[in-house]
């Protein structure tokens, strides 16, 4: 479980009336154990799932549910919360909550509180897949996200009504994690991090080359997400069409040769080497300085090998015990997993994010905002499926434990 500071910032939570507001209680609680202050709105829905007084036992503090509350209006209760907010939390926010919040409507505590707050907010959607799929829903949640609020989950499988898909309330630790996070959290801070990112391109004449799909989409993800908790991050990037991440340093290569040596001129004093690059394993033994014409029957092209970049950090820093963590990638057509435990083995690197490319339909990997991946260790194997961007968190929470552990912070995390 990641650590969270929330000392000396005030949450308002804000609980919708699902059948997840049971979980509510435990994001409450975490928060709680970070130091933080938690103050808690109703809907009058979500009193039917979990009582009031279960909150204000968590939070020390009355409830919100009922606006005409004697003993709440005096002071304007809603507007009260609003003014102590640092951050608005709403969980669960069902398919009627989001709606009403993307209305601008005030017709209960969570959505009165909702008008008058002007911190971060953040939503956890929860509600049946068949629900979250409407596209009424998406569309009143893509509404909020313009309006800058920040969402975390769903999560994916079984629900509570029996049905499998999208629609689960994020896990309590998960919810808690991003709250921590907009509220300056920066769970990287004073960390040093090297991501490499998108193809790389092999020239075998000024107008043709050696490459492949990769977009680089994955690999920026995770640039950004690291910058965005705090590290210190460069990003050696191919040939790719995105924007250079906000918070970055990124140095733009074409070649695996070229890749290597800007990754070995920014080693030094690394914490974590992320190698998500599609690097190309062969280049032409020699390119033509003019435009290759066709000749009158078969071409035999001569390959060599490129830098194995991962290899070679991992024979420079492997079995050090201060060495950085190294994280490598693994595109495979068949036997992940197996190919990614060799490759962990043989390239002497920590963590292998492995996936499987080169299928069609599937909507992840190459090329696409999706990704579905396993993250292997010499010890452990989990799967992760989603947005990039979510799958960039998780590999980074994934990380994090290792990192840590070889590289112990001289100072706690304020």
């Amino acid at each position: 479980m990641r650590r969270m500071d929330f000392a000396n910032r005030t949450v308002v939570l804000g609980v919708g009336g699902g059948i997840a507001a049971y979980k509510a209680c435990e994001v409450a609680r975490l928060i709680v154990k970070g130091r933080g202050k938690v103050r808690v709105a109703m809907t009058p829905a979500a009193t039917k799932f979990v009582g009031p007084l279960t909150f204000q036992a968590i939070s020390g503090a009355p409830v919100l549910v009922d606006l005409f509350d004697g003993q709440a209006e005096p002071s304007y209760g809603h507007l009260q919360l609003a003014r102590e907010a640092d951050l608005f939390l709403v969980a669960p926010a069902t398919a009627d909550l989001i709606a009403r919040l993307r209305a601008g409507m005030g017709n209960d505590a969570v959505t009165t509180t909702a008008l008058a707050v002007t911190c971060p907010v953040l939503i956890a959607p929860a509600m049946n897949t068949r629900m979250w799929k409407n596209p009424a829903v998406q569309e009143n949640l893509a509404a909020l996200i313009v309006r800058g609020w920040n969402v975390v989950g769903p999560g994916a499988g079984v629900l509570a009504d029996g049905d499998v898909g999208e629609g689960r309330l994020a896990e309590p630790n998960e919810i808690a994690t991003a709250a921590s996070r907009l509220l300056g959290n920066l769970d990287l801070s004073g960390r040093r991090v090297v991501v490499t990112a998108g193809p790389t391109r092999e020239p075998i004449d000024p107008v043709r080359f050696i490459s492949n799909p990769s977009s680089g989409k994955m690999g920026y993800a995770l640039a950004a997400v690291a910058a965005r908790r705090g590290a210190e991050v460069v990003l050696v990037s191919g040939p790719t069409a995105l924007a250079d991440p906000a918070g970055c340093r990124t140095i733009r290569v074409e070649t695996a040769e070229e890749m290597a040596r800007a990754v070995e001129e920014v080693a030094g004093g690394m914490d974590l080497f992320i190698g998500a690059a599609a690097v190309s394993d062969y280049r032409p033994t020699t390119s033509a300085p003019h435009k290759v014409k066709k000749g009158a029957g078969d071409e035999t092209l001569q390959l060599t090998r490129t830098p194995d970049i991962l290899a070679g950090l991992g024979t420079r820093f492997g079995g050090k015990p201060d060495a950085p963590v190294l994280v490598g990638f693994a595109a495979e057509t068949e036997e992940v997993i197996a190919h990614a435990r060799e490759k962990l083995k043989g390239k002497r690197c920590d963590l292998v994010v492995a996936n499987k490319v080169g299928g069609s339909g599937s909507g992840v990997g190459f090329g696409s905002d999706s990704n579905r991946v396993a993250l292997v260790s010499s010890t452990e194997l989990a799967e992760i499926e989603g947005p990039k961007e979510r799958v960039a968190e998780a590999i980074v929470d994934w990380i994090l434990p290792v990192l840590d552990a070889r590289r112990p912070r001289a100072q706690p995390l304020k």
